[in-house]
Parts: structure tokens; C-alpha cells; sequence
């Protein structure tokens, strides 16, 4: 049971993580869904209002009213005691007590309207300056996280870019080492066929005097020196 027990204990656990996540994750969404219901609560608090204002009114006016009657039937029980008519007169004054009667309790009425009004008008005042500052803190989360949401994407984005840029220039500098290698492989063989080469065997042979090129000057040479000694040798007629 003590195994079982922990195991429960442990899945609350796990429900209210998720809860909490789940909470947290939407918190600007409920938030606004919350600033909406208050809203509606402080419109519907401004219908009482309304109604009870109208209430007031309307006990105002019966007020005025007994008040006129009370007025009325004072008059007329004075010109029946002018008149000498007592018991018209008491039956008069019973009338008015009854006015006056309800005229107290349209008073006392209109007078608990007017405090509910004052209430209600003090509540609805401060809740409206409350759900001002609340539309405010969201907007302000709002464009916080959409800050937030921004900066993140051109961090991801220059981050991938970064990557593939690093990723291209590594490229070009590998590209550039083989041409550097391929340039260099060829000055060596340039160099490695000068000094080991046919060429290089040639030049050797040039410079000794042995070879074709040797030969032919050799030939040159000789032939000139006859056709010199034909010249110098010829008499004239």
C-alpha cells in the first residue's frame, strides 16, 4: 500500500508538471481570455448599475409625488377644520399619515439606491483602472515575446547560416589548397626535369661541346674557314 500510495503521489506529481507547463506555455493567452471575462463581469456590473440607477429614479419620483399628495390632503383637512367638519378632517389626517407612511419607505428605498449606486460606481471605477493596467501588461508581454520570438529566429537562422557559410568557406579553402598543390607538383616537375631530364642531359652535352648542335657549329666553322682560304688563295686574270 505504501509502494501504491507513493506511486499516486508520484503521477500528481506528473499531472500538475504538465499542468504547470501547459499554464506556462499559453500564459499570455489565458491571460487575455481572463482580462475578457473580467470585462464582461464590469459590463454586466454597469447593466446593475443602470438598473438600479433607474430605481432610484423612479423612487424619486414617488417621493414627489406622496410629497404632493401629503400636501394636498394637509390642505384640505385645514379647510375642513375651517369648516368645522372634525371628523372629515381626522378622516383627512388618517389619509395623510397613510401618505406619509410610504413616503418614509420610498425615502428609506431611494436612499439605499443611492448608496448601492455609489458602491457600484466605485467598484466599476476602480476594476475598469485595474483591466486598464492588465491590457497594458499584456501588450507589454505581448511585444515581449514577439521580441523574444524574433530574436530567437535570427539566432537559429544566422546560427544555420553561420553553419553553411563556415561549412562553403572551409570549401573554397580546400578547393584553393588542391590548385596551390596541383601548381606546385608542377613547378617540382619543371624543376625535377631540368635538373634530371632529356633537357638537362642536352644542356649538359650543349655546354661540353658534344652532341648535333656541336657538331653542326664545328661544320660551320670549317666550312668557312675554306671558303676563306678559297678566297685568299684566288689570283686574278
Amino acid at each position: 500500500m505504501a509502494v501504491f500510495s507513493k506511486i499516486l503521489t508520484m503521477l500528481r506529481g506528473d499531472v500538475r508538471e504538465i499542468g504547470q507547463s501547459i499554464v506556462d506555455n499559453n500564459a499570455n493567452r489565458i491571460y487575455e481570455q481572463e482580462i475578457v471575462e473580467a470585462k464582461a463581469h464590469v459590463a454586466t456590473a454597469r447593466q446593475d448599475l443602470t438598473a438600479v440607477m433607474a430605481k432610484e429614479m423612479q423612487a424619486t419620483r414617488e417621493i414627489e409625488r406622496l410629497a404632493g399628495e401629503v400636501r394636498r390632503f394637509e390642505a384640505l383637512a385645514l379647510e375642513a377644520l375651517h369648516k368645522k367638519q372634525d371628523a372629515l378632517a381626522e378622516e383627512v389626517a388618517a389619509k395623510v399619515a397613510d401618505i406619509e407612511v410610504a413616503l418614509a419607505e420610498q425615502t428609506a428605498a431611494r436612499d439605499t439606491f443611492a448608496g448601492h449606486i455609489v458602491r457600484l460606481k466605485g467598484l466599476i471605477r476602480n476594476a475598469e483602472t485595474t483591466l486598464r493596467e492588465h491590457e497594458r501588461e499584456l501588450a507589454m508581454a505581448k511585444t515581449t515575446e514577439s521580441v523574444y520570438r524574433a530574436t530567437a529566429t535570427i539566432s537559429n537562422s544566422m546560427g544555420s547560416s553561420g553553419s553553411k557559410l563556415m561549412s562553403a568557406k572551409e570549401s573554397l579553402e580546400r578547393i584553393k589548397q588542391r590548385h596551390q598543390d596541383t601548381a606546385d607538383r608542377m613547378e617540382a616537375a619543371d624543376v625535377l626535369e631540368g635538373e634530371m631530364g632529356h633537357k638537362a642531359l642536352e644542356r649538359k652535352l650543349e655546354a661540353a661541346g658534344i652532341g648535333a648542335t656541336a657538331s653542326r657549329t664545328s661544320e660551320v666553322m670549317a666550312r668557312l674557314h675554306a671558303k676563306a682560304q678559297q678566297s685568299g688563295g684566288a689570283k686574278p686574270e
